[in-house]
C-alpha cells in the first residue's frame, strides 16, 4: 500500500509541475469541439482564480505550473466548494489533496462547459 501511495504522490508532483499553458489548448479544443468558445473557457479560469484576462494571459505566457497558478491566484472563488461530481473516476469533493482538488475542479468546470451546461450553472450562480 505504501508503494501505491508513493506512486500517487510522484504522479501528483509531476502534474503540479506541469505548465497550465500545456493543458490550456486541450481545454479550448474540448470546448470548441462542442460549440463553446475560448472566451467561455477564460471566463471559467477567471471565475475560479480571480485572475483578470491580462493576468491569466500573463500566467499562460510564463508557463506557470499548476501548483504556482493556484497557490498565487489573486482570489480563489469561495463558491468553488459547490463543485461536485466525478472527473476521471474520482469525486471532486472527496479529493483531500488541495492542489489536486483545484485542478480537478477546473477539469470538472470545463467538462460541464463541453456538455452544454449554461454558464450561469457552471459558475454556481
Amino acid at each position: 500500500m505504501k508503494q501505491a501511495t508513493a506512486r500517487a504522490a510522484a504522479n501528483w508532483r509531476r502534474v503540479y509541475a506541469m505548465p497550465v499553458a500545456s493543458v490550456y489548448p486541450s481545454y479550448i479544443a474540448k470546448a470548441e469541439k462542442k460549440g463553446r468558445t475560448r472566451a467561455e473557457v477564460d471566463e471559467i479560469f477567471r471565475w475560479l482564480t480571480g485572475h483578470s484576462q491580462a493576468s491569466l494571459e500573463a500566467e499562460l505566457a510564463k508557463k506557470t505550473s499548476f501548483e504556482d497558478f493556484f497557490a498565487h491566484a489573486p482570489q480563489m472563488n469561495p463558491s468553488r466548494s459547490l463543485i461536485t461530481g466525478v472527473v476521471c473516476g474520482v469525486r471532486v469533493e472527496e479529493i483531500e489533496e488541495p492542489v489536486m482538488r483545484e485542478i480537478r475542479s477546473l477539469d470538472k468546470l470545463i467538462d460541464e462547459l463541453a456538455k452544454g451546461k449554461a454558464m450561469e450553472k457552471i459558475l454556481r450562480k
